[in-house]
């Protein structure tokens, strides 16, 4: 009967300490899923940065082409006049001669 006690009571030691660790365990998970959901919003956070700061560089891009564009024709134009004006002076040097 002694025997059978002492088992009893080691059986509900490694209960006790089976259910310590299962409760410790329990805490860890919360402690994870919340976590993994504060790492979650954080990547949702950062994805939409992510997306409106590609957003600003395509703008950006755009707005170089187009300025760069803008300056090819402004160049285009000088050069155009000045051809202009030295086709006159031309003009007058041989009306001279």
């Amino acid at each position: 009967m002694a025997d059978l006690s002492i088992r009893l009571s080691e059986i509900e030691l490694k209960l006790r300490k089976l259910i310590t660790l299962k409760n410790q365990l329990v805490e860890r998970n919360g402690e994870l899923v919340r976590k993994n959901e504060d790492l979650e919003v954080t990547v949702e956070i950062l994805q939409s940065e992510n997306a409106e700061l590609r957003d600003k560089i395509n703008k950006i891009t755009i707005v170089n082409a187009l300025g760069n564009e803008k300056e090819i024709e402004e160049s285009r134009q000088l050069i155009k006049a000045l051809v202009k004006e030295i086709d006159q002076c031309v003009a007058v040097l041989n009306a001279k001669q």
